[in-house]
């Protein structure tokens, strides 16, 4: 009989209670570290052993010296096998605690590849794989150069920020000189990149022993960078594997994935579609599963648990046996998320049997959509989206 395994979970986040359910009912015990900010959250407590709150106001920026010392106390009575990192801030964390104890998994240099849009980028350019122009911020001479010879405008990006977060467009070469004196000392946690708009994508996938098993491509209605600097509706849709551009996204997504070093789990990489796909632009990848409940728009799609199947992948590779993927659909999903007026919104008016899912937030509206059909659930998207823009939509401005 096997001993018991040991998994240690991180997350700034509340997300991931799949995950930890699954890991339970696999036989593994389950010890989580997350912010203080989600003490009150429904954590699936009966299949968590322990869960530990990290202290600060700031969920995503932990003491990591403390981080350390208390999974060093945890170590004294319990041998950790595994440590999870559930959300993109914690992926360093992970790493950090990987070195730290000398454990199997990722460790900081290539973790960088997957929360570092410089080295995602670096790490791109180097694999031959297209990607928008762009430059680091640590000499001005560089800088200079880049701006005389690429195309504005430009992104400053965080390089550690998670998604559309505290992105500046910038229209110029004098207008990034005054952002630059603005950021001063921080310049280097930044990159700027060539601007080029088009249909962002995003692809979901499962890896196990370097292989690829499980892809899923899908497409945001509206820009996500759009979406949080402008305020409006959040949506995408999934795309039939036997699609066109699909097919153009899985193959440049295993490649991504193969040449940044994801040897086993989950995955959310998003790509810049151009010119109705006949250019590809790598973006930004992260190994852990997709936010805004894009897990849940998976499923409904194909049947397939991101989290719960990232939790088999990990049990797979700890014990030595065969990771199986189950069988896929091939239905169509899509998602409808946005802020609401009101506290709780009235979901009984929302009567269509395409409804697959309904969100269940405070001070929020959204549906998953289920069909056979991609034009149906267009047309769902599109009807919906009238009704909560005009009905229940708000926005909070997305602060600089």
């Amino acid at each position: 009989m096997d001993r018991t395994y040991v998994f240690l979970c991180i997350t700034c986040e509340f997300k991931g209670g799949a995950f930890l359910r699954q890991l339970k009912r696999l036989g593994h015990l389950v010890f989580l570290v997350t912010a203080e900010k989600n003490r009150n959250e429904a954590w699936p407590h009966d299949d968590i052993e322990e869960i530990f709150y990290m202290p600060g106001d700031d969920g995503r920026l932990w003491d990591i010296d403390l981080l350390i010392s208390g999974v060093a106390y945890q170590f004294r009575t319990h041998k950790i096998d595994r440590i999870i990192a559930l959300d993109d801030y914690d992926i360093w964390k992970g790493a950090r605690l990987r070195e730290e104890f000398r454990m199997p998994g990722m460790g900081e240099t290539t973790a960088r590849h997957f929360f570092d849009k410089l080295a995602m980028r670096m790490e791109a350019r180097d694999a031959g794989i297209p990607i928008p122009g762009f430059t680091s911020l640590f000499n001005n001479e560089t800088i200079r150069d880049f701006l005389k010879t690429s195309t504005g405008p430009w992104l400053a990006k965080p390089r550690r920020d998670a998604g559309s977060l505290n992105i500046r467009k910038i229209p110029d070469a004098d207008a990034f000189w005054q952002w630059a004196e603005e950021v001063g000392d921080k310049r280097h946690q930044f990159l700027l990149e060539e601007f080029r708009p088009g249909t962002i994508c995003h692809v979901d996938a499962l890896n196990y022993n370097d292989e690829t098993l499980f892809t899923r491509c899908s497409e945001y209605l509206d820009a996500p960078f759009e979406v949080a600097h402008g305020g409006g509706i959040f949506q995408s849709k999934t795309l039939s594997n036997k699609d066109t551009l699909a097919k153009k996204l899985i193959k440049l997504n295993t490649k991504v994935l193969d040449s940044f070093g994801l040897r086993h789990g989950a995955s959310h990489t998003e790509y810049i579609v151009r010119d109705d796909g006949k250019e590809i632009l790598f973006l930004e990848t992260s190994a852990r599963c997709g936010g805004a409940h894009l897990t849940d728009m998976v499923e409904a799609a194909s049947g397939i648990s991101l989290w719960a199947e990232w939790a088999n992948i990990e049990h797979a590779v700890l014990t030595g046996r065969k990771y199986h993927l189950p069988l896929v659909d091939d239905l169509h999903a899509g998602i409808i998320v946005t802020l609401s007026k009101f506290e709780q919104p009235d979901y009984e008016k929302f009567t269509d049997t395409e409804i697959w899912w309904k969100l269940q937030k405070k001070y929020h509206i959204g549906f998953i959509f289920q069909h056979k059909n991609e034009k149906r659930i267009r047309e769902l998207l599109g009807e919906y989206a009238d009704v909560i823009q005009r009905d229940y939509s708000t926005s909070v401005p997305l602060k600089e």
